[in-house]
């Protein structure tokens, strides 16, 4: 048999890629060309192999540490790094949507060219913000209009109440002539999916909190901030690959350096987190167990791929533009 180095392994598309881990109370450590965790047990330490090719971001949480070696393999393969608090909230940091990524300078530079094309321009801030609304509705219509784990629990495409929401919603999004405005009609959104949610699965008494001292008494709560974390490590995956920095956002507030991971991870949170935290909250599953149901359903409705190509979309289609106008 032949031995395999990290550098002889083919590596996965970030797009394609299966993997998101939360690791707490460990070593994390390279051994013999691969990434490990160490968990100390009674009687026994246990490694286990963390596959970096196929892995898109690495949470570290409470009573970890990692080693030099670690991070430059994770470097090396592309694998976005945070450092977060229990249960994989809040990312450090200053508690903005930070990662540290791995410093590649041979990334493409054509989509930060064709974003740069159009972010000074308001007018074509607001026409990519309405786009992400408009592709973000397509999704929710897509996903749960063919997925019968979610249509048990009244998350269908052609339940009437929903699709008097997210026509209303369409409607503002053409009409909305500032983001400010196109922000309050997403806010109202938002609003009504959970009340939609919260009595699709008779969980009572719902309203929204996202100071985490508060939204760890109550399961619903909990599980939304941490499955959009989760989120948020995939936009974030993104915009790294891509080459598009994270303050160039088209909708979030400009001020804040990560705003743009909330506008790519908007795309997706509202069609998977937000069932399945209600769904698991009200079936009393464990964190864990949330956490698994919730990469499952990234990776079972290619959250990333869409993601990517919505971004690029966005990006080239403003690159293009600019071209044929020079």
């Amino acid at each position: 048999m032949t031995d395999l180095s990290s550098t002889d392994l083919k590596a996965i598309l970030h797009s394609k890629r299966a993997n998101i881990y939360y690791l707490d109370k460990c070593r994390v450590m390279q051994k013999d060309g691969r990434v490990l965790y160490l968990t100390e047990e009674k009687k026994q330490n246990q490694y286990w192999n963390i596959p970096i090719a196929n892995t898109t971001c690495l949470l570290l949480g409470t009573g970890t540490s990692i080693t030099q070696a670690a991070m430059r393999m994770l470097a090396s393969a592309g694998v976005l790094v945070g450092f977060c608090g229990g249960g994989g909230t809040p990312l450090l940091m200053a508690n903005e949507i930070e990662w540290l990524t791995p410093q590649s300078e041979y990334r493409p530079t054509e989509y930060l060219q064709g974003w740069m094309s159009f972010w000074f321009d308001a007018d074509k801030r607001l026409e990519t913000a309405k786009q992400f609304q408009e592709a973000r509705i397509s999704y929710m219509q897509t996903v749960w209009g063919k997925n019968r784990d979610l249509q048990a629990y009244g998350f269908s495409a052609g339940a009437p109440q929903l699709q008097s929401h997210l026509n209303t919603y369409t409607d503002n999004i053409s009409t909305a002539l500032s983001v400010g405005e196109l922000l309050q009609a997403e806010a109202r959104l938002t609003k009504q999916l959970y009340k939609f949610a919260a009595q699709h699965t008779d969980y009572k008494d719902f309203t929204r909190e996202r100071d985490l001292s508060h939204a760890q008494t109550d399961a619903a709560n909990a599980f939304l901030n941490h499955g959009n974390y989760l989120a948020y490590g995939l936009a974030a995956t993104t915009l790294w690959v891509l080459g598009i920095p994270h303050g160039f956002a088209v909708m979030h507030g400009k001020t804040r350096r990560g705003a743009l991971v909330f506008d790519v991870a908007d795309l997706i949170k509202d069609t998977l987190v937000l069932p399945w935290a209600f769904i698991c909250a009200q079936e009393g599953a464990s964190e864990q167990e949330f956490r698994q149901q919730c990469l499952q359903a990234f990776s079972d409705n290619k959250a990333l791929d869409f993601m990517f190509n919505q971004v690029k979309a966005a990006a080239l289609n403003n690159f293009s533009a600019g071209l044929s106008a020079s």
